[in-house]
């Protein structure tokens, strides 16, 4: 077994492959982390020093990078995984795919025309791993039918940290226990290799380890990321104190897990001898989960997402800082298999970057990017009411509408009212659904929360759970970490306006249902079809 894990590093680091089917369609290697944010060591050589990402350690990320296209400035449309997802699936903004537009309670509607089966009507064979589109892939959804799934080598690598330190309790070694959930990764995609029978294929890889939970100490005993390492690195959103430090090297750990899956995917890609002609992918669906300003939030550290491509036709060795929305990814992918693009859909292919010889601003009509979020999980709020949100995001600034202030943005904070039954530490950290359900159940979310009422605390709290302003601003020269909502001062008012005009005149172009009879679609559970 170690002599195959030397293996496997030896074939990663040193690029063998064929150029056999260089003359047909790429291929397409998508690799979709859950919950992994723009938290890459590539980033680190990218910002400079002095960020979380310094303790990152992604080598098989940043030696793709380095061979494609690295962007800088990648986010998702909604940082949810549902809505997200659909709308990467759909090309199109997240509010235009009917019940994809949330998450627990969401459909498909198979009138939606989705890449993937583009692509499978043109002849590609495609395939999945694992997670593609919530809940689930039934017969109409976007990956069509269970035939396309290659999950039978088993699963268990999605509860990465909880295997492998069971495994090491129980005497096993570290080698041998990553080993066996790796061979599962293999196996899953060489089933599907096997079976492309000369096509084109495209291959979805979507583990969800980075997903909590994960065990405790996990990203040290596993990965050596010591979490003191991250004192003075973290955001100013998050307690700079031990238990906070632990749970992120944790959450980096896991990260580490997805990103040694993704060595094993190029592996085989070689021994395979299609490498050279593999278009590959690799994003996350929005931030971390379990900590402030993260998944379900519109500020970066829950939209901005790590992304390269890498493969034939793109011009490598760039960093490029065009602003690029994941629906971006459908159009691009259809363009690589030479089949037609349907006009419903909003996003813009990427391929005129990444055929560029230019680094930096290539396509100076990327300066902006939209996002929004309607309902996450249900019951987060009494009767089940969504927190509607859309925001614009460019170089300079930040710019959010709250369309129902009053409400709480992550969820009622019910079991925390003055004489109510305070939850115990073990329920914060691992009962999503105690309180303030928008956000998962974690360590960081926990030590937050039942310390609240202390003075140094309680401003944390404030920032990540209390209701919200109908408009927030944020100058991100001044304020990078989005904490001063400048959006009341005066001397913004000039850029805010613009910027409000800007984001409704979009909203109302692309006829998002919020916009029509106050948001009447996403305040009751949605039941139209899609928008033509």
């Amino acid at each position: 077994m170690k002599n195959e894990w030397t293996t496997i590093a030896f074939l990663v680091l040193s690029g063998i492959g064929s150029n056999s089917l260089a003359d047909q369609r790429p291929n397409i290697v998508f690799a979709f982390a859950d919950d992994w944010g723009r938290h890459a060591s590539v980033y680190a050589e990218v910002d400079g020093p002095g960020t979380e990402n310094d303790v990152a350690q992604t080598p098989n990320f940043d030696r793709l990078a380095k061979q494609g296209v690295l962007f800088s400035n990648a986010f998702v449309n909604a940082p949810s995984c549902t809505p997200c997802r659909s709308s990467i699936l759909s090309g199109q903004h997240f509010w235009r795919t009917g019940r994809g537009a949330i998450l627990q309670g969401a459909v498909w509607d198979s009138q939606i025309p989705s890449w993937p089966l583009l692509l499978q009507s043109n002849g590609y064979h495609i395939g999945y791993t694992w997670k593609v589109w919530s809940p689930g892939t039934p017969k109409d959804a976007p990956f069509g039918a269970k035939k396309n799934s290659y999950s039978g080598a088993g699963r268990q690598f999605n509860q990465f940290s909880q295997y492998v330190t069971s495994a090491l309790d129980s005497g096993q070694t570290e080698t041998d226990s990553k080993l066996l959930l790796l061979k599962e990764v293999r196996k899953n995609f060489r089933n599907m290799l096997d079976e492309t029978e000369g096509k084109p294929f495209a291959y979805w890889f979507g583990p969800t380890n980075v997903h909590r939970k994960w065990t405790k100490g996990s990203g040290k005993r596993l990965w050596k990321i010591d979490p003191d390492l991250l004192k003075g690195k973290l955001p100013q959103f998050l307690p700079d104190v031990p238990e906070v430090r632990q749970d992120f090297a944790d959450y980096l750990g896991e990260v580490n897990a997805f990103d040694t899956a993704l060595g094993i995917l190029i592996d085989e890609l070689k021994v395979a001898g299609v490498y050279n002609n593999t278009l590959i992918v690799v994003s996350g669906d929005h931030g971390p989960a379990g900590f402030p300003h993260g998944k379900c939030n519109l500020y970066d550290f829950g939209t901005r997402v790590s992304l390269c491509i890498a493969g034939p036709n793109v011009r490598g060795g760039r960093v490029v800082q065009d602003f690029t929305s994941l629906p971006d990814l459908a159009p691009t992918f259809l363009a690589a298999g030479k089949t037609k693009i349907p006009d419903v859909m909003t996003g813009k292919s990427l391929w005129p970057t990444l055929t560029s010889n230019e680094s930096g601003l290539v396509d100076p009509t990327r300066t902006e990017v939209f996002s929004g979020r309607e309902r996450h999980v249900a019951g987060a709020r009494a009767g089940n009411l969504p927190y509607p949100q859309r925001a614009i995001r460019n170089k300079d600034y930040l710019y959010i509408i709250n369309f129902k202030p009053d409400r709480y943005p992550l969820g009622d904070p019910k079991n925390l009212d003055e004489g109510s039954s305070e939850p115990t530490i073990d329920r914060l950290t691992n009962n999503t659904f105690c309180t303030l359900a928008d956000e998962d159940a974690g360590p960081t979310k926990a030590w937050i929360v039942s310390n609240r009422n202390r003075p140094d605390v309680k401003p944390y709290y404030e920032n990540a759970y209390g209701r919200r302003p109908m408009e927030e601003l944020y100058d991100l020269k001044n304020d990078p970490h989005q904490m001063v909502n400048v959006a009341a001062l005066r001397k913004y008012q000039n850029v805010k306006s613009t910027l409000k005009r800007r984001l409704i005149s979009t909203l109302e172009s692309t006829l998002d249902p919020r916009m029509i009879d106050e948001g009447e679609f996403f305040e009751k559970p949605p039941l139209a079809g899609p928008l033509k």
